[in-house]
């Protein structure tokens, strides 16, 4: 994509259609997106993330954690609206193009390199026996090993659908409500007017500054900010006198990151419904006591 004049972000995104395909049990079409680019002026921050579906309200799950499986443990994809949004905002080449080396690969198929044909075999127990998974990812009732040919044609026919519309069939069309259709047979709550609700949204960056660097990250429902409040607990120590990597380093790192975990685990929600504004949690007295633990 750079050589025939696209931007980075151009390349970028075709490499993550690209990844959807190549690496299938690691990145998807079902996955949401953030993403923070520089425009050689200043930051843009995307949080391309759904919401859930309406039908998940409080009472929906019966008090029972949310499963960590099947379709009811998905939100909306957003991964397809970061394509088209950062496409849109910083793309030159034609969007269609971005998605030729996939369908190409889906088409015609690409050898499994080894490390992907390990992590495909490791995530089949886990999968098989979810509706679809066998018949999209095990040709002949396995997993592809190191250097055999993958082709997945109907995959790279639905991207297809998504490059020729500007991801809207994702979201209002054909493929949205085949999504439904999924869903509904098989004990989901997604509809096709969740998908049809979604948009991924620019919001800019929270940042804090560590010792001379400002770091910046995507605010919540992210987990970012984790990094930024473990940086301003470390701030609080003298961890130039520390010899890297030594034991006392690395201690007050990982405890410095157990109390940023805990704070995403009791604070960070969606950006609608936050019980505490990020800046709370990035208030230096507020970072002093959680250091003094």
């Amino acid at each position: 994509m750079l050589a025939e004049g696209g931007s980075a972000v151009d390349a970028a995104i075709a490499t993550a259609i690209t990844l959807t395909l190549v690496e299938p049990v690691s990145n998807g079409i079902g996955s949401d997106a953030f993403a923070i680019v520089w425009d050689g002026r200043r930051l843009h921050g995307l949080n391309a993330s759904g919401h859930s579906p309406a039908a998940w309200t409080p009472e929906y799950f019966g008090g029972e954690a949310i499963p960590a499986l099947g379709w009811n443990s998905v939100t909306v994809p957003g991964a397809v609206s970061a394509w088209a949004e950062l496409h849109a905002k910083f793309g030159k080449l034609p969007f269609e193009r971005l998605f030729e080396p996939a369908i190409s690969y889906g088409r015609n198929g690409f050898l499994v390199s080894p490390t992907v044909a390990e992590q495909w075999a490791a995530q089949v127990p886990l999968f098989e026996h979810q509706p679809g998974f066998a018949q999209a990812f095990l040709p002949g009732g396995r997993a592809p090993k190191p250097g055999e040919l993958f082709t997945f044609a109907d995959h790279a026919a639905t991207l297809e659908k998504i490059a020729a519309t500007n991801g809207e069939a994702f979201y209002t069309g054909e493929l949205a409500d085949r999504l439904e259709a999924h869903s509904s047979a098989n004990g989901g709550a997604m509809r096709a007017g969740d998908l049809a609700a979604h948009h991924a949204d620019w919001v800019g960056t929270i940042d804090r500054s560590y010792r001379g660097y400002t770091v910046h990250e995507i605010p919540p429902n992210g987990q970012g900010i984790v990094a930024l409040i473990a940086l301003g607990i470390l701030e609080q120590f003298d961890m130039a006198s520390l010899p890297a990597d030594s034991a006392d380093s690395v201690h007050l790192q990982i405890e410095a990151l157990k109390l940023a975990f805990a704070d995403a685990q009791a604070y960070v929600a969606d950006a609608d419904h936050l019980p505490l504004p990020p800046e709370s949690l990035l208030d230096n007295e507020y970072l002093k006591q959680r250091a003094s633990l």
